[in-house]
């Protein structure tokens, strides 16, 4: 049997502004980058920090549990002008989490 994935865990958040702020700008220039710049994307990447940041200041710190809240809170999100899902975007959270902790991605 395989071993199971290690979960990573964040520090505890020390300024929830700065990374939220950081979480918002990165994952709308991933989106814009992705596919094509549109309005849309500033408003996933604006409610997908609010929901991170809230996250956080509750106390959650494992990335994968984050994922999960993420895709969880954003199906409430109205996509159809988007090309994006909720688990796109839990995705794209996800990598630019570990890539900011110095931690590779899978499959890049």
């Amino acid at each position: 049997m395989a071993d199971p994935i290690p979960s990573i865990t964040l520090p505890p958040i020390e300024n929830p502004h700065f990374e939220g702020q950081w979480l918002e700008q990165a994952l709308h220039q991933w989106l814009d980058q992705e596919y094509i710049p549109e309005q849309v994307n500033a408003e996933i990447a604006h409610r997908a920090a609010q929901v991170y940041i809230r996250q956080r200041l509750e106390g959650e710190h494992d990335v994968g549990s984050l994922v999960i809240a993420i895709v969880t809170e954003m199906q409430a999100y109205d996509f159809s002008k988007s090309f994006f899902s909720e688990f796109a975007i839990a995705n794209a959270v996800s990598d630019l989490l570990l890539c900011r902790l110095g931690i590779e991605p899978c499959c890049r």
